[in-house]
C-alpha cells in the first residue's frame, strides 16, 4: 500500500507553496497496488452468476439487469483497517444505478462506512455519496463530484478506520475525514467488526437526481470492475479477538507494523482534504441547517478542533 501523508504529530512548519504545488500534483496520481488473487480473499455471494472473478483471480465483475444485480464480500471481518480496492465505474447512462463499496457490521444497531457511486446520464459526472453510522445512526451524508472520468480507468478507493478517525480516500488523496471524538459523547466505530461489502444494484427510485432519472434497461446489463484488493494493514478479528488486540483493558498491544493505528493526517494531508472540499464537495451534512432545524449534529462544530 502507498504511504499517506499521514504523521502522529503535526508539523511545526507550513510551507505554502510547497502544498499547493501537492495539491495540483494529487488531482492526477494514481495510487499503485499490489495485484493479489481475489479468490483469496472474497467470496461471490449474491447476483445467481452475475458476480464473476476472471484473469487467474485478478479481475472481478459485478454485474446488473433488470432481473438482478450482484455482489461480493471479504472474506475477513475487521476491528480497524486500511483496506482498498480499484474501481473501474460503469460506462455511459448508468442512471439509476448504485455501485457500493463499504464496511459494515451486522445487526440493527450496526456500524457502517459507505463510499457510493451514484449513476449518472451519459456525459455528466459521478456522484461519490459518503456516510458513516454508528450504532445504527447514519445521516452523516458527504457527497462529492468526481474531478475525473471515473469509467475510463480504474482507481483507487480506501477507508482508512483506526482508533483516531475514518478516512476516505481517492487515489491516495484524502477527501473525509471523521474524527473519533468519543470524549465529547459521539460515537465513533470502535466495537463492531466489519467486513467488506461490495454490490451494484438499482435505485431509480432516489439514485439520479432524486429517482426523476430512471434506468434504461436497454442499456444493461451494467457492469462495475474491481482488482487489486489490499487489507495488508489490518486487525482481522476471528473467533471473538482481534489479530491485534490485547484483551486486557482492550489497550492495543505493540506489534510489528502498527504505526497505522496511531496515524492522523498532517498539514499536507488535510491541505490536499480542504481543496477537494471546496471545489468538489456538492453536499455536507452539517451546512444542512434545514435537515436540523434543532441544530447541527455536535461533530459539526468539533471536526475542525485539532483533536
Amino acid at each position: 500500500m502507498k504511504s499517506l501523508s499521514l504523521s502522529s504529530a503535526a508539523s511545526s512548519s507550513f510551507n505554502v507553496s510547497a502544498i499547493l504545488l501537492i495539491l495540483s500534483l494529487a488531482l492526477s496520481s494514481t495510487v499503485v497496488v499490489f495485484a493479489g488473487n481475489l479468490y483469496k480473499d472474497l467470496d461471490l455471494t449474491w447476483g445467481d452468476g452475475r458476480c464473476k472473478i476472471t484473469n487467474d483471480g485478478q479481475i472481478l465483475t459485478a454485474s446488473l439487469d433488470k432481473v438482478s444485480g450482484s455482489g461480493f464480500e471479504s472474506k475477513n471481518e475487521y476491528l480497524y483497517v486500511n483496506i482498498e480496492m480499484q474501481i473501474k465505474l460503469v460506462a455511459g447512462n448508468s442512471a439509476g444505478t448504485v455501485t457500493a463499496f463499504y464496511l459494515s457490521s451486522k445487526g440493527d444497531r450496526h456500524d457502517e462506512i459507505d463510499f457510493e457511486f451514484l449513476g449518472n446520464v451519459s456525459g455528466q459526472p459521478y456522484t461519490l455519496h459518503t456516510n458513516v453510522f454508528c450504532q445504527g445512526e447514519g445521516k452523516r451524508e458527504q457527497q462529492f463530484r468526481l474531478w475525473f472520468d471515473p469509467t475510463a480507468d480504474f482507481h483507487t478507493y480506501s477507508i482508512h478506520w483506526n482508533p483516531q478517525h475514518i478516512l476516505f480516500l481517492v487515489d491516495g488523496t484524502p477527501i473525509r475525514e471523521f474524527k473519533n471524538l468519543e470524549r465529547f459523547g459521539i460515537p465513533f466505530p470502535k466495537y463492531q467488526a466489519m467486513k467488506l461489502y461490495s454490490s451494484i444494484w438499482n435505485a431509480d427510485d432516489w439514485a439520479t437526481r432524486g429517482g426523476l432519472v430512471k434506468t434504461d434497461w436497454s442499456k444493461g446489463p451494467f457492469n462495475a470492475h474491481f482488482k487489486n484488493f489490499n487489507a495488508d494493514n489490518a486487525c482481522v478479528w476471528s473467533h471473538g479477538k482481534s489479530s491485534c488486540q490485547s484483551l486486557s483493558n482492550s489497550i492495543f498491544s505493540s506489534f510489528s507494523n502498527s504505526n497505522w493505528l496511531w496515524e492522523k493526517l498532517d498539514y499536507g494531508a488535510q491541505g490536499k482534504m480542504k481543496y477537494i472540499q471546496k471545489n468538489y464537495m456538492v453536499y455536507d451534512y452539517c451546512t444542512d441547517y434545514k435537515r436540523f432545524p434543532q441544530g447541527l449534529p455536535r461533530e459539526c462544530y468539533l471536526n475542525n478542533l485539532n483533536y
